[in-house]
């Protein structure tokens, strides 16, 4: 008998390009059929805080308030190696510049906001769509723009200047990958079900990587004006052997961050755990 169960996830390059192969029917997915929903990553988490969904993309920030409803997928995860979301400006600037003027930030659920506090900590921010930052900046609505998805390929072509990238100082502070985003399932559902869900994900990360032309060629119905090259480098960032499996080095990573996170008095403790596939 058939499960169905709803899956969200974002209108991004990358989300697209690791649930090309679940979204067309490239994998057999029985018993389970899949419900999928796209929203952007704030609104994600706020459906999950709500327990609207089964399974989900979501905020590894945001995962210190689910904990008590669902569990993190083992595949999906989408961690920068040396890299991750920047800070950007019209004009060169210090990290003391940063707590003293406001910076627009896409979302206090998002883990950029959350590392950006972890490295800087308290700082003036106003929240927008991730989408309207660069502009936001360009017309000095605000001096700093907190860049997650694209934008942290494209600001130059805006004449921006780089002013912080968190992942390199994630790096340089931990010598691990910085885990952005994970997926995450339904603690309440049977464990041969979650197990079977991380499974499909799993493979159908495994066929885009196969088949990776035909997988970036679905991925630029969602790159929102990223040229092929550009889309192939962000989900190249996004979408690798971390995401595929995590393993003990995703997960020490996205303990770390947490539990720094958490001393911080930043999010609250929380017990994690995670759902390998069957």
């Amino acid at each position: 008998m058939a499960l169905s169960l709803t899956l969200g996830h974002s209108p991004d390059a990358d989300d697209a390009f690791m649930f090309f192969a679940m979204t067309i029917g490239k994998i057999d997915t029985s018993p389970i059929q899949y419900e999928h929903t796209l929203w952007d990553i704030q609104r994600l988490n706020e459906m999950l805080l709500q327990g609207k969904l089964d399974i989900s993309a979501a905020s590894l920030h945001a995962c210190s308030y689910l904990a008590r409803r669902y569990e993190i997928m083992a595949s999906g995860a989408s961690m920068g190696i040396g890299y991750g979301p920047i800070v950007v400006s019209k004009n060169r600037a210090s990290l003391e510049d940063l707590k003293r003027s406001p910076v627009a930030v896409p979302g206090t659920l998002t883990t950029a906001f959350l590392v950006m506090k972890l490295c800087v900590g308290l700082f003036p921010f106003i929240v927008m769509p991730f989408d309207q930052i660069i502009e936001a900046v360009l017309k000095d609505e605000v001096p700093f723009g907190l860049l997650i998805h694209e934008g942290q390929l494209n600001y130059a072509d805006a004449k921006l200047i780089k002013v912080l990238d968190l992942g390199e100082w994630w790096h340089s502070e931990t010598k691990l990958p910085l885990p952005l985003g994970v997926n995450v399932i339904r603690k309440d559902l049977p464990e041969d079900v979650k197990r079977l869900a991380v499974r499909h994900l799993k493979e159908s990360i495994a066929y885009a990587l196969k088949n990776r032309e035909e997988a970036i060629s679905y991925a630029m119905k969602f790159s929102r004006g990223l040229d092929q090259k550009r889309t192939e480098q962000f989900v190249g960032m996004y979408v690798n052997e971390l995401t595929v499996d995590m393993g003990e080095q995703g997960k020490e990573a996205i303990v770390t961050l947490l539990e720094l996170a958490a001393r911080k008095g930043f999010v609250p403790n929380t017990h994690l755990s995670f759902v390998n596939p069957c």
